[in-house]
């Protein structure tokens, strides 16, 4: 398994060297979470550029112990890495927003935990394009196979990317090429969360787990209370995946 695993990783290792040399670019950039994908990415990208790649740390009223994790893996895996706070930018932009919603009595309040967090992995991704495109380089996501089936990230946020390298990845794959790549183990005990928010995790925000949105993607049978969910998440996002419509003038 672990040569198995080592010649996948060279393969991604040269097409990202591809897709760089392609888009007639210098480099790429990742936004480093402190979470599994972020560390195998920040990896992959590092092997691919040893001088040309970045991980990029954009906390936003973050825990701390995903700005230690986030360390720890910059430590481990050796990439270059910058630290931008997105706390104030996040307040100014949502407080305003909310204000002037508030102020035309359009504020709807049960949407304001999604809003507060979609802004966040916007700011994010913006911040991302702003240093990429000071450096030339590509941006590159994160998002794994049971991500882009269950569209679980947010469109034009953690999902506004140039390259996507891991995303025929299971989330069980994942943890093996982490393994591989050396990713430490306070990074591979840690449950998967976008960090969206205090106590946020990925599983109990979808209401199901990984291993049964692996097992569906393998086509083994899972409970039908799983399935659904999945089946439900993943007609809801196609837009997510598709251009945005036009008419057929």
């Amino acid at each position: 398994m672990g040569s198995e695993i080592k010649l996948k990783i060279e393969k991604v290792v040269e097409w990202l060297r591809e897709q760089v040399k392609n888009s007639n670019t210098e480099g790429l950039v990742v936004g480093i979470s402190g979470g599994i994908d972020s560390a195998v990415v920040a990896n992959l990208i590092k092997k691919a550029f040893p001088n040309n790649s970045l991980g990029v740390i954009l906390p936003i009223k973050s825990a701390a112990k995903d700005i230690e994790d986030a360390k720890a893996l910059i430590n481990a895996c050796g990439i270059q890495h910058i630290q931008i706070d997105l706390s104030d930018e996040h307040t100014r932009i949502f407080d305003k927003a909310m204000k002037e919603l508030k102020n035309t009595e359009l504020y709807k309040e049960k949407n304001v935990k999604l809003t507060d967090a979609n802004l966040r992995a916007r700011l994010r991704m913006s911040s991302l394009y702003t240093v990429a495109n000071n450096l030339n380089y590509m941006v590159v996501g994160t998002d794994n196979a049971a991500e882009v089936l269950t569209g679980y990230f947010t469109k034009y946020g953690d999902g506004g990317v140039d390259l996507l390298p891991i995303s025929s990845l299971k989330k069980s794959e994942v943890y093996e090429w982490a393994r591989e790549l050396g990713v430490p183990q306070q990074i591979l005990d840690r449950a998967p969360s976008a960090g969206l928010w205090e106590g946020q995790t990925d599983e109990t925000e979808m209401g199901t787990t990984y291993k049964y949105i692996d097992d569906y993607l393998s086509g083994i049978e899972i409970p039908d209370k799983d399935k659904e969910i999945i089946e439900r998440m993943h007609r809801q996002s196609e837009h997510k995946r598709q251009m945005p419509p036009s008419p057929n003038l």
